[in-house]
């Protein structure tokens, strides 16, 4: 463990997001023993907005009180680079009189898979150690202009790559020998039936046994196809997929099946009381760029109820086998249905349940330690 120490977080998301994130869940772990501070990525803000905040007693988060020119748009090369790294001299001169006032020595930086930002971050905040978190393969068409280049030479750059997959962490070691597999952090301590959560109204009328996903109904990950076909062949089964969809989703003949319901988005407190309704859960994702090597927090979640789990085959999910049915077609997918269907061990329920809290941020970040050589 790392005590007593200053850490410095460039973040990809901001702290007032509403959603789950890891270097948010990082960053209060980190800030338990270590002082913090948390950069947001320079945006429009409401007024009246503080600048520095201090959200805990030792985590502080810091706003820019200036825009910087967009870059995305600009063509791969000299002049992204040239213009990319104006931005970062005016954004970490600002930082650096926010870490003068603070009184943070010695830093340890740490850059969360945000490659543009953060690319000239170490040479201008020289900090004692920098550490670049990679927890997603980058590969929508914002990222794929300019971070194909960028992020090898980010990695080899930095003192050492932490990633939340094996397969993230083997990608990048042919540019940085030092990248390590730190696994997932998930806060689980709103996710258990012995909390006695009351079913919600909107699932109550629907027939058991009920096959549900919880998250973003997405094609980018989520296969449409292979949810359609199962739901069709097994018409005595309901499907209830519980998140906001995108437009291929909305306009998906998946809308048609009588047998398969979509709830809507839920306010992130009220996850847990859908997952316990669940009788079997699923992530039945489509096999891409983004997926492959993703550690799907919703997993651990669902396992942490004890629920029987079915998801998609890929090299990440090895990770899971002893615990979740995984298949490759629909047909798998059927029949791990029917298996789940007639799971009542109690046995293995305790062991998902144990695996998943396996999982806590404390490990995670422990392991991050590690491999932080002060």
């Amino acid at each position: 463990m790392i005590k007593g120490k200053d850490f410095i977080i460039t973040a990809l998301q901001p702290w007032d997001i509403n959603i789950g994130s890891n270097v948010k869940d990082i960053a209060a772990e980190i800030a338990k023993n270590n002082r913090v501070l948390y950069i947001n990525t320079p945006r429009k803000l409401k007024e009246g907005t503080p600048m520095l905040q201090q959200i805990s007693e030792n985590l502080w988060t810091l706003n820019f009180p200036f825009s910087v020119f967009p870059v995305n748009f600009l063509p791969d090369g000299c002049l992204f680079d040239f213009v990319n790294k104006m931005n970062q001299k005016k954004m970490y001169s600002y930082v650096l009189k926010q870490i003068h006032k603070l009184g943070f020595k010695d830093y340890i930086l740490f850059m969360d898979n945000d490659i543009y930002r953060s690319f000239y971050a170490k040479e201008l905040l020289q900090p004692k150690v920098s550490v670049y978190y990679r927890r997603d393969n980058l590969s929508t068409p914002y990222w794929a202009k300019h971070a194909p280049r960028l992020e090898p030479l980010l990695c080899s750059k930095s003192d050492c790559v932490v990633a939340n997959s094996s397969q993230l962490a083997e990608a990048v070691r042919p540019y940085n020998k030092n990248a390590f597999d730190v696994g997932q952090g998930v806060d689980l301590t709103a996710y258990s039936e012995a909390l006695n959560y009351a079913i919600p109204a909107d699932i109550q009328p629907i027939k058991k046994p009920i096959v549900g996903y919880i998250g973003w109904i997405t094609t980018r990950r989520l296969d449409a196809d292979l949810i359609y076909s199962i739901a069709k062949k097994r018409p005595d089964v309901s499907y209830v997929l519980v998140g906001s969809e995108d437009d291929d989703f909305k306009n998906h003949p998946l809308h048609q099946l009588e047998n398969v319901h979509f709830l809507g988005n839920k306010d992130p407190e009220d996850v847990p009381s859908y997952i316990n309704a669940f009788d079997i859960c699923i992530n039945p994702q489509i096999i891409n760029k983004i997926t492959i090597g993703n550690y799907p927090r919703k997993i651990d979640e669902y396992l942490a109820f004890g629920k029987p789990t079915i998801a998609t085959h890929t090299n990440m999910m090895n990770y899971f086998k002893d615990y979740v049915w995984l298949c490759k077609t629909d047909e798998d997918y059927l029949q791990a249905i029917d298996s789940a269907i007639e799971d009542t061990d109690a046995t293995i329920k305790e062991k998902r349940i144990a695996f998943a809290n396996e999982h806590t941020w404390e490990n995670s970040v422990n392991k991050i330690y590690s491999h932080i050589k002060l």
